[in-house]
């Protein structure tokens, strides 16, 4: 299973559309997964021309539309493996120990989380804890950037940070 992951998007307000290059890769993909503040629910329709299984959790910044359509938080569940994704709030430095509380229950092996706007890999305690970084913004970040993942028949993951 190869996974496309974007989080803080944030069209129209910071950017008026989503990068060709990261278009182009989620049609190699099986499933893309937005970690939140899309801002407005057609970034998710245009996504959708590239790769039609998309999952999306909101954000804190998403408009009251987005808001009312979207979960807060999700569960996916590919076979035996399980991916909890939740957007983040509060300071960027309590997000892993806001997933670890959020998660506690699910089993989750990989948690896809966004809101700091900043790419992030991490393994704890035998979850992996994975922020894509925003495609549009460099607010926090030095760069803007995306998230390929694949996971094997052994639910064996590679994670990889794209930089655009």
């Amino acid at each position: 299973m190869r996974i496309g992951v974007l989080s803080d998007t944030h069209i129209p307000d910071i950017a008026d559309k989503l990068p060709e290059k990261m278009l182009e890769d989620f049609k190699t993909v099986d499933m893309v997964i937005h970690a939140g503040d899309i801002t407005d629910l057609g970034v998710l329709d245009e996504i959708k021309k590239f790769c039609g299984n998309i999952k999306a959790v909101r954000g804190n910044m998403d408009s009251y539309a987005t808001r009312a359509k979207l979960q807060e938080k999700e569960i996916i569940k590919l076979g035996n493996f399980i991916i909890g994704v939740m957007h983040g709030r509060g300071h960027p430095n309590g997000l892993i120990e806001l997933m670890k509380r959020a998660f506690k229950d699910d089993r989750s092996q990989l948690v896809i989380f966004g809101h700091s706007h900043s790419p992030l890999e991490l393994k704890e305690e035998g979850v992996i804890y994975f922020n894509p970084g925003s495609p549009t913004d460099t607010l926090f970040a030095p760069y803007k950037s995306y998230g390929i993942i694949e996971i094997d028949k052994d639910n064996k993951i590679k994670t990889q940070i794209i930089k655009i």
